[in-house]
């Protein structure tokens, strides 16, 4: 079991250290501008070990993904009794939000990696795919919970949240001070997701 618990931090290791050299290249090139072979000799690994940690090429950005399922899955099944699914979602949002997390991105110096993401139509692309998987298995959680109509649920609940990250971006992207924008990105999260948790009651 010990044996094991280190090869999987092993593991870990390398897909952070893959990542995070993939990262650095994007934003200093832009994504379309570096290959695979090139994060993976900058990385000091085989090219093979780079698809084996990471599918596609679009998921050495989005490396997170895994973390922001595993959060919002986790806000609606470990929610307190009495709270909706969505106001755990609203919640968790916010959390995130105010720590400044990664997964939130709406602090100035997240305004490259959004650059980065404009510039790229594969990005792009992968972002919504990635997104549609987040509303399923936020659907998953809900119908598991007991929440009525989960399907709808969950999609009014991403495309409220998707509303209201796009405008953040784009007022980032335009220049506007972030601190700013960051405080108006929280107050919209739960003004919106409060609408949608309405239409339920």
């Amino acid at each position: 079991m010990e044996h094991q618990g280190r090869r999987e931090r092993k593991k870990a290791e390398v897909r952070a250290r893959i990542s995070d050299v993939a990262t650095g290249l994007f934003l200093e090139r832009g994504f379309d501008a570096v290959s695979v072979s090139e994060v993976a000799e900058a990385a000091d690994v085989a090219r093979p070990t780079v698809f084996a940690h990471f599918p596609r090429k679009e998921d050495l950005l989005f490396d997170r993904y895994p973390e922001a399922e595993a959060l919002v899955v986790g806000a609606v099944n470990d929610r307190e009794p009495g709270t909706s699914a969505v106001i755990a979602l609203s919640d968790l949002l916010v959390r995130l939000a105010d720590e400044g997390h990664p997964l939130s991105t709406m602090r100035g110096h997240f305004s490259r990696f959004w650059e980065v993401i404009a510039e790229s139509r594969a990005l792009q692309s992968r972002a919504r795919e990635l997104l549609e998987v987040i509303e399923q298995a936020i659907a998953a959680a809900m119908e598991h919970t007991g929440v009525p109509d989960p399907r709808l649920t969950a999609a009014l609940t991403v495309a409220a949240y998707r509303v209201v990250h796009l405008e953040a971006v784009r007022r980032i992207l335009d220049g506007e001070d972030a601190e700013v924008v960051a405080a108006d990105h929280r107050a919209r999260i739960i003004s919106a997701l409060a609408a949608v948790d309405q239409l339920f009651r």
